[in-house]
């Protein structure tokens, strides 16, 4: 005979006996057999042998309280001795327990076995081809939304009065004219920067005045419009996910589009034609003050006067270099937008999501930037500008 008994209140107690008669196992149950009380008799039925015997009956006459946490373990120990080859037969059951423990028999479900580990090869390549296949989906769906963008862009070039002028000038302001501090600072120190180094390179050689036509070309060509573009996407672009992101959490997007409202016009086209108004903008001031950081390293350090500084400046045509610059930031400008407000609509109704797409579109838009630079170089290259 086996015994188990719970120590708990008496109100709030469960136990259970057992014996096994020839060839028969009993199994008597009393008390609560509610969740409260059914731990450790749960892991006494777990030891419950049949001894031998081919029939088992259950008496549940004794049982006081019973919840789908005690129905489940007696069910779970009946299908265990049914699994070894014993007959179960539920005796004296009131019609409450018969309900509740055929309910929860018809409705457990069995946990799946754990997949075997396999080899560690294929799952590095399958782990490689599920990134590869999210990489392709992802690109195509950025493109989708270009396109889509277009569509809407020209729709609102024949359609004037679709632009939110409002918007517009409010998105170029805060795009534009704010992030001025942020990259003249930068780019006055990143001329500083190419200047020291180039200057203490052609040292060497004694062309120290050259220094000007490496500052002029690293510039104009390509760290004005590359590092302005990376810090609008830092800046601008992960401002259009949040605040974009923030409206589908808030369901705002949903209010816009039941009284009639095209998130597309109202959301999505001021901030792209706005960004694309002022990149170009923010990278000729961004140029100015790359050529002024080079200018002053060269006063203090080179012994190079400002007027020999822009007599050297001048000396050969810069138009192709700031044009070489100047063409790249409507594009860059487009993928910033574009990816900025793709990821803000993507966001989920979860604040954990804006942070993650806010994330994701920063990290995408500098990654294509650069992406795109490297094809305007070789482009330039092969056009011989």
């Amino acid at each position: 005979m086996a015994l188990a008994d719970v120590e708990a209140p008496m109100a709030d107690r469960c136990s259970f006996t057992s014996r096994s008669v020839q060839g028969q196992l009993t199994v008597a149950f009393e008390g609560a057999w509610t969740i409260r009380t059914v731990g450790q008799a749960s892991r006494d039925l777990r030891k419950l042998e049949a001894d031998g015997a081919k029939k088992a009956a259950f008496d549940l006459e004794d049982i006081d309280a019973l919840d789908t946490a005690g129905a489940w373990v007696i069910v779970r120990t009946a299908a265990e001795l049914k699994a070894a080859g014993v007959t179960v037969d539920f005796q004296k059951a009131s019609d409450t327990t018969t309900t509740l423990l055929r309910t929860v028999s018809e409705n457990h479900v069995e946990c799946p076995p754990e997949p075997p580990a396999g080899n560690a090869l294929v799952q590095i390549l399958e782990h490689l081809g599920q990134e590869t296949y999210s990489f392709c989906k992802a690109g195509r769906d950025l493109l989708n939304f270009l396109g889509y963008t277009v569509i809407v862009l020209l729709r609102s070039i024949f359609q004037p009065s679709r632009i939110r002028l409002v918007a517009l000038i409010s998105q170029m302001e805060q795009t534009g004219l704010n992030a001025l501090p942020i990259v003249g600072l930068i780019s006055f120190l990143i001329g500083i920067v190419l200047a020291y180094q180039g200057a203490d390179q052609l040292a060497r050689f004694g062309a120290q005045i050259y220094t000007v036509n490496l500052v002029a070309v690293g510039v104009l060509r390509e760290m004005g419009i590359l590092l302005t573009a990376i810090i609008v996407a830092g800046r601008s672009g992960s401002a259009f996910t949040a605040q974009i992101g923030m409206m589908k959490v808030n369901e705002e997007i949903d209010a816009m589009e039941t009284i009639g409202l095209d998130p597309m016009d109202v959301l999505v086209m001021p901030r792209v034609i706005g960004l694309t108004l002022v990149l170009p903008l923010l990278t000729f001031y961004a140029d100015v003050m790359g050529l002024l950081g080079g200018a002053v390293m060269a006063t203090f350090s080179l012994d190079i006067s400002l007027a020999q500084f822009t007599s050297q400046l001048l000396s050969v045509d810069r138009v192709s270099d700031f044009a070489a610059g100047l063409i790249k930031a409507p594009f860059f400008a487009i993928i910033i937008s574009i990816v900025g407000c793709y990821e803000g609509l993507r966001v989920s109704r979860s604040a954990e999501s804006v942070g993650k797409q806010t994330t994701r579109s920063v990290v995408e838009a500098i990654f294509l930037v650069i992406v795109l630079d490297a094809l305007f170089s070789v482009l330039f290259s092969v056009i011989g500008i």
